[in-house]
């Protein structure tokens, strides 16, 4: 099993589920970045590798970039990503915009 998982924007963002969106639509934001996602996935402890040149399979058309995050013992992707929304939330001052 792999040591690391990947965090595209799209799963944060103000998307359908088809389109992507991971976390529940009341934690989704607009305008998601890979250098925020990898801030905030640092600061809530987790070793986290910028790829800005990556692009996410369901959205082939952008290159918004993806961020490699080494996985933690005891956390699932799934509740990590809520934490980053929440982080990501919090850092912008609650409201999901920049």
């Amino acid at each position: 099993m792999p040591e690391h998982f990947y965090v595209y924007p799209a799963y944060l963002e103000k998307l359908s589920r088809a389109g992507g969106r991971r976390v529940p639509a009341a934690d989704a934001l607009v305008d998601v970045t890979a250098e925020e996602i990898a801030e905030a996935a640092k600061h809530l402890g987790a070793k986290a590798e910028l790829e800005p040149e990556r692009q996410y399979p369901r959205r082939f058309f952008t290159y918004a970039g993806r961020v490699k995050v080494t996985k933690k013992a005891g956390t699932s992707k799934a509740t990590f990503l809520r934490a980053l929304a929440g982080e990501l939330k919090r850092r912008r001052g609650g409201g999901g915009h920049r």
